[in-house]
């Protein structure tokens, strides 16, 4: 269980869920235990957080546990995307703790957002990858395209493949490199997000892996972890779900404890914003 949560979701305002799916990692696997790793790095997190002067255990967020995976990432994301958006029927946000960065998709599918805003070292932008539109390099093309969000924001992508990058040329999508991020996230701080719904997703490995090594494409140059904590306190106020991805067991707890902690600054963020 997330630390400072609950198993009641009867009166939960936010509800973890596991997604370990580990079906079409292309380097090195081990998403699979992202849930729990995760939960074990945020269990030293202080309660209290000074910036919200509020507890994190007061907030209402219950831990569902995970929703086991199985091979057909297909019907597994149909699945997942039906029990978060049982979390949204309920009024709460899903918290979503991946697994590979697909299981976006669900999250997505289930809250139907304006906008969403991806921390990610890639584009993924592909029409498909290793034979699959469902592959991991393919979620944010799958999100425009088949879901029919309106607009994708990029925030530290710095690779791509050519095709990808044509299609990051679209009216539909922006890509704010490394570069650019901190000018970006603190526009969005002063002026906020104009999008009545925003889904917020982070791959951990938008970050430079010099902080977060535990992750399966690991990408040099990236963002530091202010830069993508502040841009999680800014999209958070308007955010209807949130999830943070790409986590594995290939480090000794860095990704995990970002994940976590980035977890936390949402749930602080969001229920300081309402």
């Amino acid at each position: 269980m997330f630390p400072g949560a609950t198993t009641d979701r009867e009166a939960a305002s936010y509800v973890v869920v596991g997604a370990p799916l580990d079906a079409t990692t292309t380097f090195r696997p081990g998403t699979r235990f992202g849930p729990d790793r995760v939960r074990r790095f945020a269990e030293t997190y202080d309660d209290y957080d000074r910036r919200t002067d509020s507890r994190f255990s007061a907030l209402g967020v219950a831990d569902a546990g995970d929703v086991r995976p199985w091979d057909d990432a297909e019907a597994y994301l149909d699945h997942l995307a039906a029990e978060l958006r049982s979390v949204t029927y309920d009024d709460a946000v899903p918290l979503l703790l991946g697994g590979e960065h697909t299981v976006t998709y669900a999250g997505v599918d289930a809250v139907d957002p304006d906008l969403l805003v991806v921390c990610d070292a890639h584009l993924d932008l592909r029409e498909a990858y290793d034979g699959t539109p469902w592959n991991h390099a393919c979620v944010t093309r799958r999100c425009l395209d088949d879901l029919g969000v309106d607009r994708a924001v990029i925030v530290g992508a710095r690779t791509g493949s050519e095709a990808e990058w044509d299609r990051a040329d679209g009216p539909d999508v922006t890509v704010v490199p490394p570069a650019d991020a901190r000018a970006w996230i603190d526009a969005l701080a002063d002026d906020g997000v104009s999008e009545e719904s925003v889904y917020c997703s982070v791959d951990i490995d938008a970050l430079d892996p010099a902080y977060a090594p535990g992750t399966g494409t690991p990408e040099p140059f990236g963002l530091d972890p202010r830069e993508v904590r502040d841009l999680v306190r800014a999209v958070a106020p308007s955010a209807d779900g949130f999830d943070v991805v790409e986590v594995n067991d290939r480090d000794d707890g860095q990704a995990a404890a970002l994940a976590g902690k980035l977890l936390r600054e949402f749930v602080f963020a969001h229920g300081d914003g309402r």
